[in-house]
């Protein structure tokens, strides 16, 4: 049975591990393991940054996800945004994606939240299409960055 629930400090070596298999993944990118390290316990021990979930079958943390917040002056509710999502893959296929998007709907519902949004790397087909069949819906947004 797969148990969904906030993640803790214990959790961060996995959550770093699937962190640097997740970029590999989806972006083809090498992580410096320790910078990872680093934003993961920073993120861990300050729930302003966000929070982890993660799915766990026998006690083992087989999926994740985090959420940070933004702030919607718009709405006077917060806007989720669901990153870092991680299923391990003999665990794909397996509705655990549904399960940790379930658990953040029914929080995200209690603390009012205005609604959930995710960005994936146009290059991730294979995401795209669990998002889609998930019930998530294309926006009219474009994503920028500059760095600094």
């Amino acid at each position: 049975m797969i148990t969904i629930r906030p993640a803790t400090q214990q959790d961060a070596d996995v959550i770093v591990s699937q962190n640097l298999v997740l970029a590999k993944e989806s972006e083809n990118m090498i992580l410096d393991e320790k910078l990872v390290y680093a934003g993961v316990h920073a993120l861990l021990k300050d729930k302003n940054k966000g929070f982890y979930i993660v799915a766990e079958e026998n006690h083992r943390i087989i999926g994740q996800l985090m959420i940070t917040v933004e702030w919607s002056d718009w709405r006077n509710k917060p806007i989720w945004w669901v990153q870092s999502v991680y299923i391990q893959k003999e665990w794909r296929n397996k509705k655990v994606f549904t399960q940790l998007i379930s658990f953040i709907q029914s929080q995200a519902l209690e603390q009012k939240v205005a609604f959930l949004r995710l960005y994936v790397h146009h290059e991730n087909q294979t995401a795209v299409l669990v998002y889609e069949k998930s019930g998530w819906t294309k926006e009219p947004y474009l994503f920028y960055q500059k760095k600094i």
